[in-house]
């Protein structure tokens, strides 16, 4: 009886390891997946996966610009119905904040489609691994490097220097 539930157990675990190499092979032999082609479904459903993330990171970009605006409008207003100038100036906590977490997730951003390209690069060379599949990382050491970069672009900093103009123009306007 215990022989018969190991044998059951391992043409169970056989046909679970061939379906799982099937889904990440393609169904060619396991001697030939050396390289994965773009008609792969593992390589489509990683670059899926890539540009999830990437829409991901842009969409909570969007979301820091409009929780900034929400915030310093609500402080601003708060401001206003106090008459107190200096209380404006506390808007600018929330802008500076939300710039740099704003320019984080555009670098994320960035880094995600720079190692998306990377990955393209190497499926078109025929330089694709198995392990290339499993890693969905931004390049480490480039997230830095563009966190500097983003953080003074022109899709960033144009948004919030307006928004501290915005800040500076109520702090006069209810100072008086």
């Amino acid at each position: 009886m215990i022989i018969l539930l190991s044998l059951i157990a391992k043409s169970v675990c056989y046909n679970a390891f061939a379906v799982v190499r099937n889904l990440i092979v393609g169904g060619r032999d396991m001697a030939e997946s050396k390289g994965f082609g773009p008609e792969s479904d593992a390589v489509r459903t990683h670059l899926e996966i890539m540009q999830g993330v990437v829409s991901r990171m842009a969409d909570n970009s969007r979301s820091c610009k409009v929780w900034c605006v929400t915030l310093v409008a609500a402080v601003l207003f708060l401001s206003a119905r106090s008459d107190g100038a200096d209380v404006a100036l506390v808007a600018l906590a929330p802008a500076v904040l939300f710039w740099v977490l704003d320019a984080y997730y555009l670098s994320q951003e960035r880094a995600f489609r720079k190692s998306y390209d990377a990955f393209v690069a190497k499926v078109h060379d025929g330089s694709l691994d198995v392990g290339d599949l499993y890693g969905v990382h931004a390049s480490g050491s480039e997230v830095r490097k563009f966190f500097w970069r983003v953080f003074l672009s022109f899709a960033v900093w144009p948004f919030y220097l307006m928004v501290g103009l915005t800040v500076g123009l109520a702090w006069f306007a209810v100072g008086r």
